[in-house]
């Protein structure tokens, strides 16, 4: 398995993977999930992927040259000429289908699912960052305010931070935190995602960024992550005050007399007990 989480953010973009994938208690390699496209003052693409990696793998490697036919009078439509992060995705989502059409069959066959799923974004030059969650039928959505980060992989240990600390206005440092965060949860309580990861940072309108790096577990931001993540968390337990049932003295009682809702209960009488 994996974990990916890509965010979009007003002042940028923040992308962050893992590198497991296992088939087994005794079969665990390290993959990158992680791969940027670029062309220097025009396009910066990032792709995170999470599935089957010989699909996820042939897919990067084909979206390199994947090309939409759009007619007599204009070039083929690549990731490499799109105006817009829409059309790059949906040479993307081409690249997922044509890998469907020559794997699937014999993936299916075999008894393997045809199991994809990618973050793709990025910023095409005179046009906004975007970013798009990408299905294995190649199909896709929109990251919006409303919904300003996308997960694939194991996503459920890690979402709770990301939901209570993310907007659009989140600063791009503040977001890599919780990115990383996220990341340590799901580490924490999973064993199929693991160690080094890949953190890249984009600033809006760059097309290019310097803000990437490698996380294994001597990394000393990682490192203190960990450590103190567990400990707040800890400390904040702590400081909630216990239940108290009957009342007494306390502003918030965990029963009170305007809230009576118990549960069904089935009382046997002494008589009716069975020995």
């Amino acid at each position: 398995m994996t974990y990916c989480i890509g965010i979009r953010l007003n002042a940028g973009l923040v992308f962050l993977s893992d590198s497991r994938t296992n088939a087994g208690i005794d079969q665990i390699s390290t993959f990158r999930k992680m791969i940027v496209y670029e062309k220097p003052n025009d396009r910066f693409m990032v792709l995170l992927s999470a599935g089957n990696l010989s699909i996820s793998q042939s897919v990067r490697e084909i979206l390199q040259l994947e090309q939409i036919d759009r007619g007599p009078e204009l070039p083929a439509l690549t990731i490499w000429n799109a105006e817009s992060m829409f059309d790059a995705v949906r040479v993307l989502g081409s690249a997922v289908r044509r890998v469907y059409q020559q794997d699937g069959a014999s993936l299916k066959a075999a008894g393997i699912d045809f199991n994809a799923s990618m973050i793709f974004g990025g910023q095409i030059k005179g046009e906004a960052m975007r970013m798009f969650m990408v299905y294995s039928a190649g199909n896709f959505i929109e990251a919006t305010r409303e919904t300003c980060f996308f997960q694939v992989g194991e996503s459920k240990y890690g979402k709770p931070i990301l939901d209570r600390v993310l907007t659009p206005a989140t600063p791009l440092a503040e977001a890599a935190k919780c990115a990383l965060v996220s990341m340590d949860s799901t580490l924490k309580s999973n064993l199929s995602v693991g160690l080094p990861l890949d953190l890249l940072v984009y600033q809006e309108g760059q097309f290019a960024t310097e803000q990437i790096v490698c996380i294994d577990d001597q990394n000393p931001y990682f490192q203190m992550i960990h450590s103190t993540w567990g400990q707040r968390l800890r400390e904040v337990f702590e400081g909630i005050a216990d239940p108290v049932w009957d009342g007494g003295a306390s502003t918030q009682p965990l029963l009170s007399d305007k809230a009576r809702y118990e549960p069904m209960r089935k009382i046997t009488r002494p008589e009716e007990r069975v020995v």
